[in-house]
């Protein structure tokens, strides 16, 4: 079974409990419990859609990765006159104790 016939039978049976919620519904009421399954099922739906998006754009077999981007850390000294007045997280300033 391809990737595709899973996230097809994954939308079936998302289909099915998406009207099986709405019976239950119509049956027992629309109360805070009856919502809140019923917005459970949205969220379900929203998140198999962005799923189906990751892996349209990903090469077969492979997952979709994050486009990291490599930043370049310069081989210069560090000049620490960028942070004489800085404090210190957490320890105030150099002439105060800390608490």
């Amino acid at each position: 079974m391809s990737v595709q016939d899973d996230l097809t039978a994954v939308e079936r049976s998302l289909d099915a409990l998406v009207q099986a919620v709405g019976k239950l519904q119509a049956r027992i009421g629309g109360g805070l419990d009856v919502r809140r399954v019923r917005s459970d099922t949205d969220h379900l739906r929203e998140s198999l859609a962005l799923l189906k998006e990751g892996l349209a754009g990903a090469p077969p077999g492979r997952p979709a990765a994050a486009d990291d981007e490599m930043v370049p850390i310069p081989d210069t000294p560090y000049n620490s006159a960028l942070w004489t007045d800085a404090e210190d997280e957490g320890l105030g300033a150099k002439d105060r104790h800390a608490p």
